[in-house]
């Protein structure tokens, strides 16, 4: 748990600095202080709010016993597993085969599916994404992947503005565009290298819990196979509109090659099968 906090810290930090940096471009000194108070108060809004902005962008629907009661009783029986509360669950009408989970603490999880995913997958592959997702709930990694996804956002808006409306240097002068535009390109990298940082080890590590919870390696590998047999040509909109929060999906949403996928934030679906089947050996 201390881990955990420590990289949300390292995060936040990262992040804060990247708007005091941008914020340097566009106003010298003033602007990099008026970009760490924005930055600062992002971070804060975040940590309450950030789950909801995703759920809401996404259309997620929340279903109960009810409305859905294949989804919501297999996720009470693997919260009960994992001793964990009763998360929300979540519905998202979207073709592609994916999966979330968001919230600050347990206490406040949810976690979501896409329709893609409840038909594509056996009642026994399902268990074992939804129990993924519970891992990340039991790792407190949520609060993490959630913060990344809003704060790289941000960053990425407030470097275009910057280099759509200019900004002044330390003396008041013209920023420099050139300056200005590699800030632009550079900036949301930097906060995606500080996503995928983190975000590898922390999906082999739900891979490993969500295994764990389910009793059944093998239904979380076939499950990974199949959804990257299929994701990749399904696309899903809202990712491809917001990729920062692609690295909160069990399997990276995004159709594009080339940058987006040599920066990936999620590992090889071949070495996540890999570690899963050697789970069963070693048993």
């Amino acid at each position: 748990m201390f881990g955990n906090w420590l990289k949300t810290s390292i995060l936040m930090a990262g992040i804060i600095a990247l708007f005091g940096v941008i914020g340097g471009m566009m106003g010298g000194k003033s602007g990099m202080l008026l970009a760490l108070v924005f930055g600062g108060a992002m971070n804060i809004f975040s940590y309450w709010f950030s789950d909801k902005m995703v759920l809401r962008m996404y259309n997620a629907q929340e279903v109960d016993e009810s409305s859905s009661p294949y989804l919501y009783n297999m996720v009470k029986e693997l919260a009960g597993r994992a001793q964990l509360p009763m998360p929300k669950v979540y519905i998202i009408h979207e073709d592609q085969p994916n999966a979330f989970a968001t919230g600050r603490n347990p206490e406040h999880a949810a976690v979501a599916a896409t329709t893609g995913i409840l038909q594509m997958l056996s009642q026994r592959e399902l268990r074992g994404v939804m129990a993924h997702e519970l891992a990340h709930v039991k790792h407190r990694d949520i609060l993490l992947s959630t913060i990344s996804a809003t704060m790289a956002g941000a960053i990425s808006a407030l470097a275009n503005f910057a280099v759509m409306f200019g900004g002044r240097d330390g003396e008041g002068r013209p920023a420099n565009p050139i300056a200005g535009i590699a800030v632009a390109l550079l900036a949301p990298l930097a906060a995606s290298l500080i996503q995928m940082a983190i975000s590898r080890a922390r999906e082999f590590e739900a891979d490993r819990g969500g295994a764990e919870i389910s009793g059944d390696p093998l239904a979380l590998a076939d499950a990974l196979t199949k959804i990257d047999a299929f994701a990749r040509g399904i696309p899903m909109p809202t990712a491809e509109a917001h990729p920062e929060t692609g690295q909160m999906m069990i399997m990276n949403p995004l159709s594009g090659g080339g940058l987006r996928g040599l920066f990936s934030t999620h590992p090889a679906t071949e070495e996540r099968v890999a570690c899963l089947r050697a789970m069963v050996h070693r048993r």
